[in-house]
């Protein structure tokens, strides 16, 4: 696959992914890296510098929130995210965009 298409393909569905993965749980950076990564069976490889600056995005908009786990003996401060009421709405609204973009690009592609 050229890298430069998947790259941008990619780019298009990291916000609704992150919702989709903080829909039932919340969630820090670390987890949802790994998460992704093991539910996409590799596609979905992030680092912390793509991940992060999503999560700030997200949380600017107001469709998920955070707060700093207490540390417990040696381990350590997590900031963790959750989806908010507003990022249960827009994931909503960005699977029902998802699933119209997919069956129009697919139709377009099988003819």
């Amino acid at each position: 696959m050229n890298p430069k298409y998947e790259k941008q393909i990619k780019k298009g569905v990291l916000e609704i992914l992150v919702l989709k993965l903080l829909e039932n749980d919340e969630k820090y950076g670390y987890q949802l890296i790994i998460e992704l990564k093991e539910k996409s069976n590799g596609m979905f490889t992030l680092k912390e510098g793509t991940l992060y600056p999503i999560l700030y995005r997200l949380e600017d908009e107001k469709l998920v929130k955070s707060r700093w786990s207490e540390p417990k003996g040696k381990e350590i401060s997590r900031k963790y995210y959750q989806i908010t009421d507003k990022g249960s709405q827009e994931l909503k609204e960005l699977y029902q965009l998802w699933h119209a973009f997919e069956e129009n690009v697919t139709g377009i592609l099988e003819e």
